[in-house]
Formats: C-alpha cells, structure tokens, sequence
C-alpha cells in the first residue's frame, strides 16, 4: 500500500478549523450581549452569540447543541413522556421520580435555552423567548416536584422569578407590537401577581418589593400605560378631581357639566 498523501489528502491537511475568519469584522463589546442570526452549512438558520474569546452557536428549533437525547427534542421532553407512560401503567404520579444525576443534567440543558432565549430577546425574536423561557419554567417544576434530593427539588428556584420576569417581558412585547395594550397591561399584572405567590410559598413576602424583576415588570407597566388610549371620561374626572384640589371651583364646576353631559 502506498503511504503517499493524496490530493484530497493534502487539502483535507490545509484546512484550518481556526475560528478567526468566522469572527473577522465581529468585535467582542463589553457589557453588551451580541448576537446574530446566520444560516449553517446544511441550510438551516442558527444563532451565534459572540464571547469575548470565540462564540456560541446555537440551533433555533429545538435542543440549542442540535442533539435529540432518547430520540426525543430534549432530556425534559424525555423525563415528561416517562412521567405520562408512568400514569397510564399505574394510574398515578405516585412512584416516579428524578435521581441526583438526572437532574443534574437537565440543569445542564436548562442553561443551554437559556444562553439561547437572551440572545433571541436582544433579536426580539419574542415568540422563540417565550417558548424557551416556558420550557425552563417546566423544567423547575418537574424537579421541584419529582427530584429525590432536597437540594434538586430547590436549586432551581432561585431563577425562577427571573424565568417569569422574561416570559412576561416577551408575552406583553408581542402583545405590544399587536397594539393590543389593555392585555399587555394585564400579562404584566398576572406576571407580578406569579412572582408574589413565588415569594409567598417560601415565606419571603418581604422581598418582593426588592426584587429586580418586579422593579423590571413595574416599569414596563408604566410604559404600557402611557400607551393605552385616554378614556375621555376618566380624563375629565382626574382634571375635575385637581381642580378640587387646587379649590378651583369655576373649572371643577364646568369639568361636572361636562361630565354629565357625557352620561
């Protein structure tokens, strides 16, 4: 058998699987999360997210590293349908439960969605955020719910206002964008109202007016306000209530005709 190298050979050997070119033009900025949508050598679009030593690439349907553990989209995905085959063979969530490794590695596959809906909320890809935001709020409750350990049934939770507070940003952003304000108004209202009961169930009432997430919702609730159109009536009656404030009686008797004549 001859040893020498084929042409295929050598080029297969001249091909660089250096990174530069693919990074050429897109510097890493500090603070900022960058982000970009680029279509794969299969067609396929993807999501890269630059790091300050290389990037990250992401697919955008399914499993973020593009693997199908079990044959199944994800290992949540997997654990989900035991659980439902558990229930049909015994006719009960009783018995079924997650060891100390598997929830470990779904904590690893919980990170991977969420690398991929921050950058997908920068892109204002809402829907995607939403759908992978939901997705990491399952995976808190299967582990809360069916882990072995105290410590996996816990450990999650500390994200979990955050994973509310971004699935609420993403729900009201698209209701927004429909120009549908009023229920916007109310999803960010249902997401304040999650958070507090999350709080709640571990005595921290205390900590809600604190937390960032809520500080977050608030504000965008105030932004959906500004937004939402004057109701002619309820404008008169704020003026009319100034204007008794301030003891001006002409303008707050003229603002209660004007009132009346409304009804």
């Amino acid at each position: 058998m001859s040893s020498e190298n084929t042409p295929d050979d050598a080029a297969a050997k001249s091909i660089s699987k250096d990174i530069e070119p693919v990074l050429k033009g897109w510097d890493y900025e500090s603070g900022t999360m960058n982000v970009r949508k680029i279509n794969g050598l299969d067609g396929v679009p993807k999501l890269q997210m630059r790091l300050d030593l290389g990037l990250l690439q992401m697919e955008l349907i399914g499993r973020p590293d593009g693997k199908r553990p079990h044959g199944c989209e994800s290992l949540l995905e997997y654990h989900q349908d035991a659980l439902e085959d558990h229930k049909r063979r015994n006719g009960t969530e009783l018995g079924f439960y997650l060891t100390r490794e598997q929830c470990q590695a779904l904590r690893e596959e919980a990170v991977m969605y969420y690398h991929r809906y921050l950058g997908l909320f920068v892109l204002e890809d809402f829907p995607g955020v939403v759908r992978d935001t939901g997705r990491n709020l399952r995976v808190l409750n299967l582990c809360s719910k069916f882990a072995t350990e105290e410590t996996d049934r816990l450990v999650l939770e500390q994200f979990r206002a955050y994973i509310i507070m971004m699935n609420t940003r993403a729900v009201a952003s698209i209701e927004c964008k429909d120009g549908d304000y009023p229920t916007a108004l109310q999803t960010v209202k249902k997401g304040l109202s999650e958070i507090k009961r999350f709080f709640a169930r571990f005595g921290q009432e205390s900590l809600y007016g604190q937390s960032h997430e809520v500080q977050v919702l608030k504000s965008l609730g105030r932004d959906i306000r500004k937004r939402l159109p004057v109701n002619p009536k309820q404008q008169l009656q704020a003026e009319l209530q100034k204007a008794v404030a301030r003891e001006d009686y002409k303008t707050a008797a003229r603002l209660r005709d004007q009132l009346k004549e409304m009804t």
